[in-house]
C-alpha cells in the first residue's frame, strides 16, 4: 500500500466534531501515529482512548486554535518531532442570521474567520516547511459545498469555506511539482453538533463514518477536489454557474432564503 493510501503520521485539527472525530477513527491502526488537536478536553480523551484501542500511538494537544502564536508555536515543535504524512485541516465553527433574519453578530463573524480561515492558513504555513524540506507530504483542506454560492442564512460561514476552497486549489498548483501533495474536501450535510445548529433544510444528510472513508479514500487517490454527496455537489455547482437571480429564487424555494 502506497504512503498516500497509507499514512504513517496523521494530524487532525478539530479532531473532537463529527468528522473530524471519524477520521480519527479511520485512520487508527497499528502503526500509524495520530495527532488530534481539540477544544473539548473530555471528549478528546475519549477518542484518544478509542483510536489507541485500535493499535494507533496517539498524541493529543488541548488547543484554542484562535491563539495563532500557540498553535504556531506547538506545529513547528511538532513537526521537528514528528514527519507529518498528512495533515487534515479540519477544525471549524459556524454562526448564522439567527431565527428572525436579524443577522450575524460581530463576534461570532470574527471566531468565523479566525478558526475557519486564519486558523487554518497557519495551520499549513506551519507544517509546509517540513513537508517540503522532505519533498513529500499531503495536506486536506476540509471546505464546504457551501463554497459554491453563498446560502443568505450563513453568510460569514460560506465566505469562510470559498476562502478555503480557493486557497487549497492555489496551493495545490504551487506545490505540485515539490511532491507535496493538496486536496480540497467538500462535504454536505454531515450528522454533527454544528449541523445540526445549522438552519434550513439538511438533504442527503450522511453519517460522519461515511464522510470520513469517502474522504480518505479521496486522499489516497490524490483527489484535487473531494465533494459529496453527488446530488447536492451537482446542485450547488449549478447554484455557482446559474444566473444570481435563479440561484436566489431556488434557494428561497428550497426554504434557505433570508
Amino acid at each position: 500500500m502506497s504512503a498516500a493510501a497509507r499514512p504513517q503520521t496523521v494530524l487532525i485539527t478539530g479532531a473532537t466534531g463529527g468528522i473530524g472525530g471519524a477520521l480519527a477513527m479511520v485512520y487508527a491502526e497499528p502503526g500509524t501515529t495520530l495527532i488530534l488537536q481539540g477544544r473539548n478536553a473530555a471528549r478528546l480523551a475519549e477518542l484518544a482512548a478509542a483510536c489507541q484501542s485500535r493499535g494507533a500511538r496517539v498524541r493529543t494537544q488541548l488547543l484554542d486554535l484562535r491563539d495563532r502564536q500557540a498553535l504556531t508555536s506547538w506545529l513547528s515543535e511538532l513537526s521537528s518531532q514528528e514527519a507529518l504524512d498528512l495533515v487534515i485541516v479540519n477544525a471549524g465553527v459556524n454562526t448564522n442570521i439567527g431565527p428572525t433574519g436579524g443577522g450575524e453578530r460581530w463576534p461570532d463573524i470574527e471566531e468565523v474567520i479566525a478558526v475557519n480561515v486564519l486558523a487554518a492558513m497557519a495551520t499549513v504555513d506551519a507544517v509546509l516547511p517540513a513537508m517540503r524540506a522532505r519533498g513529500q507530504g499531503q495536506i486536506a483542506l476540509i471546505s464546504s459545498l457551501a463554497a459554491y454560492y453563498g446560502l443568505p442564512v450563513t453568510p460569514s460561514y460560506c465566505a469562510s469555506k470559498a476562502a478555503i476552497k480557493t486557497y487549497g486549489e492555489a496551493i495545490r498548483g504551487w506545490l505540485a511539482r515539490e511532491g507535496v501533495r493538496v486536496s480540497v474536501v467538500m462535504p454536505g450535510y454531515v450528522e454533527s453538533k454544528m449541523c445540526r445548529e445549522m438552519p434550513g433544510p439538511k438533504p442527503f444528510l450522511w453519517t460522519p463514518a461515511r464522510a470520513a472513508r469517502t474522504i480518505r479514500r479521496g486522499l489516497a487517490r490524490n483527489q484535487a477536489r473531494i465533494s459529496f454527496p453527488f446530488p447536492l455537489n451537482f446542485g450547488t455547482w449549478w447554484l455557482s454557474v446559474l444566473p444570481s437571480a435563479v440561484s436566489q429564487r431556488i434557494l428561497r424555494l428550497l426554504d434557505y432564503g433570508a
